[in-house]
C-alpha cells in the first residue's frame, strides 16, 4: 500500500452522495409497497400477475439505463439528465396515486424512464469529479455506496411504515417528494468539464483489457453470490423464527446493510489515506466471499439457535467481500474509460451481471432443491476467480516493471 498525499474529497462528494441516498430511499420505499398495493383492495390483482409486473420493473431498469446514458453522454448532458430523470421519476411515483391500472402502468413507465436517466449519469458525474485524483476513486465510490445502502434501508423503513400504516398513496407521495428533494444537491454541484480532466495516460489496450476483466469478474461475483444466497436466505428464514437474540423480524432482510455501514466507514477512512490497486481489492473481495460461504458449511441443514452467531459472522465476511467488489467496479470503469462516454460504459456494466445471473437462473430449480450445491458452486467459482486475479495482478506488475525499465 502507498500513502495518498495532497488529494482530498470535496463538497461535490457530499452533494452527489446526498442526492443518491434520497433517490434510493424514494425508489426502494416505493418498491416495498408496490406488490402490496397491486394485490390490495384497490387493484385486486392475483399474486402471480403482481409478481410478474414487479419482475418486469426490475428487469427493465437495466435497459432503461442504457437509453439514459446515451442521452446523457451524446445529447442533453449528464447533469440535465440527472435533473430530468429525477423529475420524471417523481411524477411516476405521484401517478401511482391514481387508483387504476392506467395509473399503475403510467407510474411504473415513468419511474423506469426517470431512473434510467438518473442512475448512470449521476454515477458518471460523481466519478469524473475524481479523475484528477484517481487514488481517491475507491474511497469516493465507497462513500457513494454507503449512501445507496443508507438510502435503501431508510426508504424501506420509513416509506414502508407510512404506506402500510396510513395508506399506500401516502407512501407513494412521500417517495415522489423525496425524489424531488434528491435533485436539489445537483443544482448546487459543479459539473466537471472535459477540458478540466487530465488526459488518460494508460495505453488503449491496457484500458480495454482492464475494463473487460472487471466486467466479467464482477458479473461472475454476483452470479455466484445469487446462487449461494439460496442457502443464505434459507438459513435466514429458519433462524429468524427460532432466534432469541432480539432482532425484529422485519430487520432480518436488511441485516446485511447493518454490517455494510461500519465496514464502509472503515474502508472509506483507510482508502482515503492508503492506496492499493483496484484489482487487489477485487481479489480480496473474492477471498472474503469464499470465507463467508465456507463458514455456512459449519451450520447443519436444519440449524439450531446457537448457529445464529455463526450465520451473522458469515454475513459480516460477505459484507466485507461486497465492499471490495461493488464500489470498485465503478472505480475501474472511471479510471480507464474515456470520460466523454463514461455514463454509457457504466450502463453497460449491468449487462454482464444480468446475463450471468440469467444463465445461473436456468438451474434455480435444482439449487432450490439442494441449496448446499449452490454454496459449493459459489465457493469453487470464487476460488478460481480469486486465483485468476492473483495471476492477473502479478502479470500487470511484471508488465509495468518491464515498461518502466525499458523507459
Amino acid at each position: 500500500m502507498k500513502n495518498i498525499q495532497n488529494q482530498k474529497h470535496t463538497e461535490e462528494t457530499l452533494y452527489y452522495s446526498i442526492s443518491r441516498m434520497l433517490e434510493r430511499a424514494a425508489y426502494y420505499g416505493f418498491r416495498t409497497l408496490l406488490v402490496l398495493y397491486m394485490v390490495g383492495e384497490t387493484l385486486k390483482m392475483e399474486d402471480e400477475e403482481a409478481i410478474s409486473i414487479y419482475v418486469w420493473l426490475t428487469a427493465s431498469l437495466v435497459y432503461s439505463q442504457i437509453v439514459g446514458a446515451l442521452l446523457g453522454d451524446l445529447l442533453i448532458g449528464n447533469k440535465k439528465s440527472i435533473i430530468i430523470g429525477g423529475i420524471i421519476q417523481a411524477i411516476g411515483a405521484f401517478s401511482l396515486c391514481i387508483p387504476s391500472i392506467i395509473g399503475l402502468y403510467l407510474g411504473l413507465f415513468l419511474v423506469v424512464l426517470g431512473s434510467g436517466l438518473f442512475i448512470p449519469n449521476i454515477i458518471s458525474n460523481f466519478g469524473k469529479a475524481y479523475l484528477n485524483k484517481t487514488k481517491l476513486l475507491d474511497s469516493g465510490f465507497t462513500i457513494f455506496y454507503l449512501a445507496i445502502n443508507l438510502g435503501s434501508f431508510l426508504g424501506i423503513l420509513l416509506i414502508g411504515y407510512l404506506g402500510e400504516t396510513y395508506g399506500y398513496h401516502i407512501g407513494f407521495v412521500i417517495s415522489g417528494i423525496l425524489m424531488l428533494i434528491s435533485i436539489t444537491p445537483i443544482f448546487l454541484s459543479k459539473e466537471k468539464r472535459l477540458d478540466e480532466i487530465e488526459k488518460n495516460e494508460f495505453p488503449i489496450s491496457k484500458r480495454i483489457l482492464n475494463i473487460l476483466v472487471a466486467f466479467i469478474v464482477v458479473g461472475l461475483f454476483w452470479g455466484f453470490y445469487e446462487i449461494s444466497n439460496i442457502r443464505t436466505f434459507d438459513l435466514q428464514l429458519q433462524l429468524s423464527e427460532i432466534s432469541t437474540i432480539g432482532v425484529p423480524n422485519h430487520l432480518w432482510q436488511s441485516i446485511n446493510t447493518i454490517f455494510i455501514v461500519p465496514i464502509s466507514v472503515i474502508a472509506i477512512i483507510s482508502w482515503s489515506y492508503l492506496y492499493s490497486s483496484q484489482f487487489f481489492k477485487l481479489m480480496l473481495g473474492f477471498i472474503f466471499g469464499v470465507i463467508s460461504f465456507g463458514i455456512l458449511f459449519l451450520i447443519p441443514e436444519v440449524p439450531a439457535e446457537q448457529h445464529t452467531i455463526t450465520y451473522l459472522i458469515s454475513l459480516l465476511f460477505l459484507a466485507i467481500s461486497e465492499i471490495h467488489i461493488t464500489p470498485i467496479i465503478h472505480s475501474i470503469l472511471t479510471k480507464y474509460s474515456n470520460p466523454k462516454y463514461l455514463a454509457i460504459l457504466i450502463s453497460l456494466a449491468f449487462l454482464p451481471t444480468r446475463l450471468i445471473s440469467l444463465g445461473f437462473g436456468l438451474f434455480n430449480d435444482k439449487l432450490y432443491d439442494n441449496p448446499m450445491l449452490g454454496l459449493i458452486i459459489g465457493i469453487v467459482g470464487m476460488t478460481i476467480i480469486g486465483i485468476g486475479l492473483i495471476g492477473y495482478i502479478i502479470i500487470n506488475r511484471k508488465t509495468t516493471y518491464n515498461d518502466g525499465h525499458k523507459a
